[in-house]
């Protein structure tokens, strides 16, 4: 008999960790079969809600961000790539970083229509497999088509601001809850996961969060 799990997936495009993240949770869900029934929704957070149009170069936005050498830069995205690849997703090269609140925006409104997940992941290898600009609407909107949601309603949320006050809420939401990094799982309203952790923790966790539920 399945168990009902609640996962809230609370994570930003422009992450990497999160791309790791949720592919290992997919692949823990995947693992665990028939043993959980579980609903996943997607949470929005900003790593970098200042970022201006066109974006800035990965070396130049973490050096200031983090002090980080080019050299120490490109140790970190090898190790990236190296997990990634671990969980079957491929990083591909990548210079830039955009902003993704129009992205959050979309995947607010995939929500309504059943597709969030799928753009997710959409948006997700857009970014981190193939560089592409995530606050560009016509790259949008093709990720979106990509899913199966209508092409022109897409470029209508993206053009009217729809639910930058949904989204804006939610990031505020998870604030309060005293998120800071991301990615951030939340097991059933109570059991938190952070970082991109491999498959086996999340399958251990999940199994936890079941026996004690």
């Amino acid at each position: 008999m399945k168990q009902a799990l609640q996962i809230d997936f609370v994570s930003d495009i422009a992450c990497p960790w999160c791309a790791i993240g949720l592919s290992s949770l997919l692949q823990a869900l995947k693992n665990l079969g028939n043993t959980v029934d579980a609903t996943l929704a997607v949470h929005p957070f900003e790593l970098n809600p200042d970022m201006g149009p066109g974006g800035e170069t990965i070396v130049d936005y973490l050096g200031k961000k983090y002090g980080r050498t080019p050299e120490q830069i490109a140790q970190t995205q090898e190790a990236i790539r190296e997990r990634g690849a671990s969980v079957g997703f491929t990083f591909g090269p990548r210079t830039r970083i955009f902003n993704t609140f129009d992205a959050h925006r979309l995947l607010h409104w995939a929500s309504l229509q059943g597709k969030q997940l799928p753009l997710k992941l959409a948006l997700l290898r857009a970014y981190h497999g193939e560089g592409k600009d995530t606050s560009d609407h016509d790259m949008l909107v093709h990720a979106a088509q990509s899913v199966g949601l209508d092409a022109d309603e897409a470029r209508t949320v993206l053009q009217s601001g729809a639910y930058a006050d949904e989204v804006r809420a939610e990031e505020q939401h998870a604030q309060t809850m005293g998120i800071q990094s991301v990615p951030a799982i939340i097991l059933n309203q109570k059991y938190l996961v952070s970082g991109g952790q491999p498959v086996e923790t999340f399958e251990n966790a999940i199994k936890q969060v079941l026996a004690e539920s």
